[in-house]
């Protein structure tokens, strides 16, 4: 019998992208043959759901590993099976980390590479504090407001080619990382990553998919990438890209790898591999230099805290939109969530309602704080959350909501991992929508990111486009304590949908009580249609939003929504994805708890 009494659901539903059969690039195979008919991605029967679990919630896809010595969770088993070896190795969390992302450049290219941006949340067991680092990069110092007002479509920055690249902060990151907390030697963190380019990797289904659908865009007639023949050369297999088992070698990407292994971060910045992107900017017109990447260093911050129910939780500020997850949980902090009831009308309206007051600030003030005044205290604080609080009505859409007023004076991959000495690992990395700007160097292997769309093109604005500036980041970890120790290593990615998909594992976690697993498998709702400046979502919707709800939410549970106001949008698949390292003490014994998500194509794995 369960022990749970929560209700099932399936998961939310892609759209299939026709596929082409015939591949011929020398550094792929044919792809594997299945039973699933060729070009199909999704096998659709709403009257079959998941099978009986006889513990845990109903609607749970397995159990969160355990081990006493070490975990890690990414969203490609073979990364995650990196990690674990490394830390076996004797290597630390950080060493882990970054043999993980380096493998991820490669194993998941349409969310993570070397040419996009990385933010760090870690528990130092030394210090016995949550630590931070912004590893983003700025926009080209030659790159001038008027030339990109010039780029601009529909107000906003184009989604792709040149005008879209920032500087890529993640080897920074690597070597930052690695200088303080490293065990390993440097060179020794890319062998995994090298030795699986070279030998070549089986693509599993969901990369597949968006590696493919990334393709269709970046061909699209007025795309506006410059160029797209290396992009095409690199990833799409002599034709429409990967189906599912289909081999994929990256040569180009290795020997990057290996200059980076033998030169450090400086080989990037400062080296072959800068003059490499530095020529092949000039070639496509393009602005990034080798001047900025020269000039480019990451940042160690101090995370912001607030306490939700007894529970720590931590956020980046910077240029970030962490600290949307802290407003969303001050404000639901009001509300009796737990008496709502798991999955009801009433939970989903109050978060849904709290992110509404959320984004509005999101959109008016956050920015690059060292070239605009962010009012962080006042936004984070409880006296703010509770006016935000009486906004909201339990029983009906606040019909118009709007930043408050300051007082004067100023896609992604998520992954963590948990050592034998206790320090927990935080870390997401992205090159932003799709699989970055469509544009790839001339033999580097890695595709740079468009980030520079997230900046405003609005006189006055604080994230108004400026050169040498960073530009808004969506991209953030996820970390919880409670009292004076570690508790939580998570973070959901997924463009706008990461305070929302944050919010909702703390919730899942502190109010309803499920454990890791189930709070990342449970049904998630994903709000659309805030007010915003950048080129992020320009969708006309309704003057409330569109509520998305995967389709295991109850059908009590949408009707309740709809009678209260909400228009309700299709599962689309855009519910982002998780990953989880919680720390548990059995007596003396210390025992870490991984979970990893069901919507993507990982796993977690513990010793």
């Amino acid at each position: 019998m369960r022990r749970r009494t929560f209700l099932a659901g399936t998961v939310a539903a892609a759209a299939a992208l026709p596929a082409s059969a015939q591949r011929s690039h020398v550094t792929h195979s044919q792809p594997v043959h299945s039973v699933w008919p060729q070009g199909v991605d999704r096998f659709e029967r709403p009257d079959v759901h998941a099978g009986d679990r006889p513990v845990g919630a109903s609607f749970a896809s397995r159990t969160a590993v355990y081990g006493l010595s070490g975990a890690a969770a990414t969203a490609h088993p073979l990364a995650t099976q990196a990690g674990i070896e490394t830390l076996k190795r004797g290597g630390s969390a950080v060493d882990a980390a970054i043999v993980m992302n380096a493998c991820l450049g490669l194993l998941e290219p349409t969310a993570a590479g070397i040419g996009g941006d990385c933010y760090v949340m870690l528990w130092d067991p030394r210090a016995g504090k949550v630590m931070g680092l912004a590893g983003s990069g700025a926009s080209p110092h030659s790159l001038s407001l008027d030339t990109v007002r010039s780029r601009a479509k529909n107000g906003a920055l184009p989604a792709y080619g040149a005008v879209s690249v920032s500087v890529p902060g993640t080897v920074d990151a690597w070597g930052m990382l690695h200088a303080r907390y490293g065990r390993l030697k440097w060179a020794e963190l890319f062998d995994p990553a090298i030795d699986l380019a070279e030998h070549g990797v089986a693509v599993p289904d969901i990369i597949a998919y968006y590696i493919r659908r990334s393709l269709v865009n970046f061909r699209k007639p007025g795309a506006g990438i410059e160029e797209i023949d290396n992009a095409v050369r690199t990833y799409a297999l002599g034709g429409d890209g990967p189906q599912a088992g289909s081999v994929f070698r990256n040569p180009d990407l290795a020997r990057t790898y290996r200059l980076i292994a033998q030169g450090g971060r400086d080989a990037y910045y400062k080296g072959e591999i800068a003059s490499t992107i530095d020529a092949y900017f000039k070639r496509i017109g393009g602005w990034l230099s080798k001047e900025d990447l020269a000039a480019h260093n990451g940042e160690w911050i101090e995370p912001h805290k607030t306490d939700y129910r007894g529970v720590g939780v931590h956020a980046l500020g910077a240029n970030t939109q962490g600290i949307a997850t802290l407003q969303m949980l001050n404000i639901l902090e009001h509300f009796d969530l737990a008496g709502a009831g798991f999955q009801s009308a009433t939970s989903i309206h109050l978060q849904a309602e709290a992110k509404r007051l959320a984004y509005e600030d999101r959109a008016r003030y956050y920015a690059d704080p060292h070239f605009a005044r962010v009012p962080v205290e006042w936004l984070v604080s409880k006296e703010y959350a509770a006016e935000r609080a009486r906004l909201i009505r339990p029983d009906r859409i606040n019909p118009k909501v709007n930043p408050g007023q300051a007082p004067s004076k100023g896609d992604t991959t998520y992954f963590t991992v948990a050592d034998k000495d206790g320090m927990m690992v935080s870390m997401i990395q992205s090159n932003f929508r799709g699989m970055g700007s469509g544009l790839v160097a001339d033999g580097l292997g890695f595709m740079f990111q468009d980030r520079g769309q997230l900046f405003s093109l609005q006189d006055g604005h604080p994230n108004i486009y400026a050169p040498g500036k960073r530009p808004f980041q969506t991209i953030i970890p996820g970390f919880a304590t409670m009292g004076d120790e570690p508790w939580m290593s998570f973070g959901v990615m997924g463009g706008d949908m990461q305070p929302q998909g944050q919010t909702q594992i703390v919730v899942n976690r502190r109010d309803y009580g499920l454990e890791i697993q189930a709070a990342g498998d449970s049904p998630r709702w994903h709000h659309e249609g805030s007010s915003q400046s950048m080129g992020e979502d320009v969708a006309e919707l309704p003057a409330a939003g569109l509520l998305r709800l995967e389709s295991g939410v109850p059908e009590a549970t949408r009707k309740g929504l709809a009678d209260l106001g909400w228009t309700i949008g299709a599962s689309d698949g855009g519910f982002g994805r998780y990953q989880c390292i919680e720390k548990r003490m059995d007596g003396k014994d210390r025992v870490y708890a991984s979970a990893s998500e069901m919507r993507a194509d990982g796993c977690a794995l513990a010793y």
